[in-house]
């Protein structure tokens, strides 16, 4: 399938960054990524053959989102998701008319941790009402290892949420590991959407093939909960994937042209339109 075959079609996942003389990085951050700039993304949008973008305001801005709000306001099709915690200087209540959707919030397991400049789980649970209100969903970075603790948590929250990544399972551990199945379990009930963006849970696999199964078994578990990310610019992962590469494989696994469609297009235009 073509994706102009799927008008008002999106990706749902990418990042900003610069021109550093313009938008400069946070003093206090967890990394230093090269610019990569609007007119880079909106023709990458281009070269995709897709109409739309969400813009995911990184944490190495800190609680600074001039970047990500003059984005949207010179590009129409962009819409938004802010990072945000309690006591945050933006105004909840006008981001929906500058084209935020979403709120992101991270919960990972291992070393690593959650990135200087995050918001956190009880970030989230603090401000989950006030998103409602507002008409905001959460977006939620974590992974399948968290996931088997969280779940019920997340099942009650008084808002949609978006979840990462295709929640970042592990390839090894298969797709009867209790994590990812606390994931397909969350799709089910209809209130959590996942990202479709399977690369970077495969870096370390020699075939990335071994990630089709993963993504139908979400398709099985509720097609109508699913969008696609490109993860643009692929943050500190060498070398950087083809854009059109991983679209193509998202394509590829999805079995059919309807769900192509539903993901690309009626799914993402529901959430984010």
């Amino acid at each position: 399938m073509n994706t102009a075959d799927a008008p008002g079609s999106w990706d749902c996942h990418a990042h900003l960054f610069g021109p550093y003389e313009r938008f400069p990085l946070a003093a206090e951050r967890s990394y230093t990524p090269p610019e990569a700039i609007e007119p880079q993304y909106t023709a990458l949008l281009r070269r995709l053959g897709l109409s739309n973008g969400v813009l995911v305001h990184p944490s190495a801005y800190g609680d600074d989102h001039s970047l990500l709000l003059h984005a949207l306001a010179v590009q129409p099709a962009l819409r938004g998701v802010v990072v945000v915690r309690p006591g945050s200087s933006l105004d909840l209540a006008n981001l929906r008319a500058q084209g935020v959707r979403g709120a992101r919030f991270s919960h990972r397991s291992g070393a690593g941790g959650n990135f200087a400049g995050s918001a956190s789980l009880a970030d989230l649970h603090a401000l989950a009402p006030r998103l409602a209100d507002v008409g905001l969903h959460a977006e939620l970075w974590t992974d399948c290892r968290a996931l088997v603790e969280i779940a019920a948590q997340l099942r009650a929250l008084p808002v949609p949420l978006v979840i990462d990544h295709m929640g970042g399972f592990d390839p090894k551990a298969g797709v009867d590991d209790a994590g990812f199945r606390a994931l397909l379990g969350l799709l089910e009930t209809g209130k959590v959407w996942v990202k479709l963006c399977a690369y970077r849970n495969l870096l370390n696999e020699s075939d990335w093939g071994v990630g089709r199964e993963f993504q139908q078994k979400m398709i099985a578990a509720n097609p109508e909960r699913l969008v696609w990310g490109s993860d643009w610019p692929h943050l500190r992962v060498t070398p950087a994937p083809d854009p059109v590469q991983l679209l193509d494989m998202f394509m590829e696994w999805a079995g059919s042209d309807a769900v192509v469609r539903q993901v690309l297009s009626t799914n993402a235009g529901s959430l984010y339109r």
